[in-house]
């Protein structure tokens, strides 16, 4: 929060990614709403989930030409008028007559669209913001910005809910786009104060090489680091963990109504998704500057405990105690996520930093459903308790990995020491 308070710059970056996330978030609950109405609703929800995911699996190939580009505020202004002008069109399109299905299909093209170009526009926004803050204080911005977003998009679904009594999707869609271009003017200003004052956090330095050499060179790099690789991939099954609990607890919820439930189904899942996101935001927000000195080693293994001891708690099938459990394993995952982005901007060449940043955003994507769709499987084809099982198994393998892992690190520290 002290970068927030005493960087102008900055703040005015956050504001901006608060502004457009909002509106996001509010289109999201309109086209969501609307889809569900449709008598094939099922089958349009479902597209809309693989339109929002899509994008996030090109964050690394968007990265890469993020590093390409050179006039970065420049270019993050051009995506934010062409989503506007996509967003408009959208608006216009809920005007019009068109039947149900072929504006849902249409609306989903767009946003796909849409969405890729807001990929690009995140990868030039990371370098900036990492010379804005400093290597330094980059984990406690990006935290900052993360968890208030978290609790944005809290108060945002709601807010979508309350506006839909009275504003038409047409209207919605219009207020994103005004979004995106007033978050575009913003940036706008920002590069032009920065030239007026020369203090250029723009990067002349950009990245010459083809995509796969990119990514070897991001490879080698992360490699020089002892540790690095690996607790990329074990953060990566962490988040993993999360999201396969998150689909395990409602199919519990099912067989333990009486202890699982709070007034009903609907409201227990929502309860659920609030105290999730709140504890990403308190780990995002506070964590980076309370365990500054702590190692993301041992985040991790905390991390890994807890979701060891989330899960065997969900056989306990009490709510009331699965909830604050949940709650402090999402803070200290999503601690330990600000950690590992610190680490790896501090490890990389800011040449291919977007590049590097795409790639872990897309490895963390890519875990969460690929472990909820195999433990779900897990679990419709024999039944949740062997499901859970198998998950505390996989999560004690994590932990003995984390822990050869520190115990290696600081082997590795004790002899550079006693070198120095």
């Amino acid at each position: 929060m002290n970068v927030f308070l005493k960087n102008k710059s900055y703040r005015r970056f956050s504001i901006v990614s608060f502004l457009s996330g909002t509106g996001d978030i509010l289109f999201y609950m309109a086209l969501m709403t609307y889809a569900s109405k449709l008598e094939n609703y099922s089958l349009a929800l479902s597209l809309i989930a693989i339109s929002e995911s899509l994008p996030k699996l090109l964050d690394t190939f968007s990265g890469y030409l993020a590093d390409r580009t050179r006039k970065k505020f420049k270019n993050i202004f051009l995506m934010a008028l062409i989503r506007f002008i996509l967003y408009s069109l959208v608006g216009i399109l809920f005007a019009s007559k068109l039947s149900d299905w072929t504006l849902v299909l249409i609306v989903i093209v767009i946003n796909l669209i849409s969405d890729t170009f807001g990929s690009y526009a995140g990868g030039l926004v990371v370098p900036l913001i990492v010379n804005l803050v400093g290597e330094e204080d980059f984990g406690e911005a990006e935290g900052f910005t993360s968890g208030v977003s978290q609790v944005i998009g809290i108060s945002a679904q709601f807010l979508g809910s309350g506006l839909l009594l009275f504003m038409s999707y047409s209207n919605l869609a219009f207020l994103n786009a005004f979004t995106f271009l007033f978050a575009g003017l913003l940036y706008a200003s920002i590069g032009r104060k920065q030239k007026d004052d020369n203090q250029l956090i723009e990067s002349q330095d950009i990245n010459r090489e083809k995509f796969l050499p990119t990514l070897k060179s991001s490879y080698n790099q992360v490699k020089k680091q002892p540790g690095l690789l690996t607790i990329v991939l074990v953060v990566a099954l962490i988040n993993g963990t999360l999201s396969a609990l998150q689909s395990l607890i409602p199919i519990v919820m099912v067989a333990y109504k009486k202890t699982m439930i709070i007034s009903n189904y609907s409201f227990t899942i929502a309860i659920i998704g609030i105290v999730v996101s709140s504890g990403f935001a308190l780990g995002s927000i506070c964590g980076p500057q309370l365990f500054k000195k702590t190692t993301i080693f041992s985040i991790v293994i905390t991390a890994i405990i807890l979701s060891i001891a989330t899960t065997i708690i969900a056989f306990i099938a009490n709510i009331y105690i699965i909830l604050p459990a949940y709650f402090i394993l999402a803070a200290t995952a999503s601690l330990a996520s600000i950690k590992l982005s610190q680490w790896l901007v501090m490890a990389v060449n800011q040449k291919i930093l977007a590049s590097s940043m795409g790639l872990l955003n897309t490895i963390l994507t890519v875990m969460a459903p690929t472990m909820t769709t195999i433990f779900t499987t897990i679990s419709g084809s024999t039944n949740f308790i062997v499901s859970m099982s198998i998950l505390v198994i996989v999560e004690v393998i994590i932990l003995f990995i984390a822990i050869k892992l520190n115990l290696r690190n600081c082997q590795i520290f004790c002899v550079n020491r006693s070198f120095s």
